[in-house]
């Protein structure tokens, strides 16, 4: 894709810290060392002076309240020069392709021509809301004097003493009440997914994922970080390489007694950084950098989240064929965001279909199937874990790089997430 201005942004390098679960390695950093973590990396990797970042993009889902800006906290303790503006934007687990998308149009549109995208989110550091009776009754003595009478004034105010404590946080949509893990339930009874069939999916995640880190794979996608405690963290910690269909068979379902989706077939929770770095065709080779690749076409789309919550893909996927001119059996690699299986089992169900093409595409043929050998061919999120913000900036990174490695021309990505929201982006190699 490109702007007006004929200018194309490309997709230079990128960088990742370790996923690992969270409340483990990681506790101690927050989202915005995360990132720095990640950016600090990719700008050592690239040998890119901090004077030459124009702008940074930055995706983030559990945002920091006293600094929500995460991307321009980050510039700054880069030490980035303090013309390098800064914005974060969050579109839930689609975050991070947000940022990355939005960073090419920008410098297509002339704005930038170096620029750094990508995400972070520590579920570790999450903040736990107080009630609002609480914060309404203690709002006095927070913004003026805290006197007896004020003192008193608020416990009266907070009376009856109930539900006044923190609520367990947790990722409920706000206009169904529904968590994630039960509209994928839904959607795999809606679309007749199994239990095995979602085994089967997640051991081939980590088995991918394994085996891409046993071949090196990741080796120059991943920088080591350093813990608070003074140890270094250098690999991911969530892919279990001796897992297996009968392992997983045994764990128990967690949104419905007599459900199908477990801890083993769902994306773990996760700390965690991605960043890309993007640039100006013409800035790039002017540089000495080889381009990996380009975005043809992206799209954004909404669904309505009493429906089939985590369906987006299936709709972002055509639209991103269309606006390229291509089909999907011309491309060359698939990676979808594996929130659960159930939902990429779904999404592929739904490509795959002809009656969802008429009904909801208006199509009259199916987009097409999808073989599973080109496929998230390195694991995905299942096995490797989901920082919400991070994911799509590592899929850019993990797809441009095997775009380059194993000599193809096209890769399509596909990201659903919270709100009833799918994102898809189809990246294209640079020779």
């Amino acid at each position: 894709m490109s702007g007006k201005t004929g200018r194309r942004a490309v997709v230079v390098d990128g960088l990742r810290t370790p996923f690992v679960k969270a409340f483990t390695d990681f506790t101690k950093l927050d989202t915005i060392a995360l990132g720095v973590a990640a950016a600090r990396g990719l700008l050592k990797k690239a040998n890119l002076g901090r004077r030459d970042v124009e702008s940074i993009v930055w995706g983030g889902v559990i945002l920091p309240g006293t600094a929500p800006n995460v991307g321009r906290e980050i510039a700054l303790d880069l030490g980035l020069d303090p013309a390098c503006e800064a914005m974060t934007v969050t579109r839930a687990c689609a975050s991070g392709l947000q940022a990355v998308t939005l960073a090419a149009a920008a410098i297509e549109r002339g704005e930038a021509d170096v620029v750094i995208a990508g995400g972070s989110d520590s579920t570790s550091n999450a903040e736990i809301k107080l009630p609002q009776k609480v914060v309404h009754a203690l709002a006095p003595l927070a913004l003026g004097k805290a006197d007896p009478k004020a003192i008193l004034g608020a416990v009266g105010k907070l009376a009856p003493f109930t539900d006044i404590l923190p609520t367990r946080p947790k990722i409920a949509e706000r206009t169904t009440g529904e968590v994630m893990g039960e509209a994928a339930e839904k959607m795999a009874r809606r679309n007749e997914i199994s239990r095995a069939a979602q085994d089967a999916f997640a051991a081939r995640s980590h088995h991918r994922a394994a085996a891409a880190m046993a071949s090196g794979r990741f080796d120059d996608e991943v920088t080591p970080v350093e813990t608070s405690e003074g140890k270094w963290v250098h690999a991911d910690g969530l892919v279990r390489a001796d897992t297996s269909e009968e392992k997983l068979a045994k764990l128990r379902p967690v949104f419905a007694k007599d459900g199908t989706v477990t801890a083993g077939n769902a994306s773990p929770l996760t700390d965690g950084a991605a960043a890309v770095l993007l640039m100006s065709e013409e800035k790039a080779r002017a540089l000495g950098y080889r381009p990996r690749a380009a975005f043809s076409s992206w799209a954004y789309v909404g669904v309505d989240p009493a429906d089939q919550l985590l369906m987006g893909p299936a709709l972002a996927i055509p639209k991103v064929l269309d606006r390229a001119g291509r089909s999907l059996a011309e491309i060359d690699l698939v990676d979808l965001h594996e929130a659960f299986a159930a939902q990429v089992l779904c999404v592929l169900k739904m490509l795959g279909s002809t009656a969802f093409a008429r009904e909801r595409l208006g199509k009259a043929a199916a987009v097409g199937e999808v073989d599973p050998a080109r496929l998230n061919v390195h694991g995905g999120s299942i096995a490797l874990g989901h920082p919400f913000g991070a994911t799509g900036a590592r899929m850019v990174t993990t797809m441009a790089n095997e775009l380059v490695r194993s000599d193809k021309q096209t890769a399509l990505l596909g990201i659903c997430a919270a709100g009833g929201l799918g994102a898809a982006a189809l990246l294209e190699r640079i020779d």
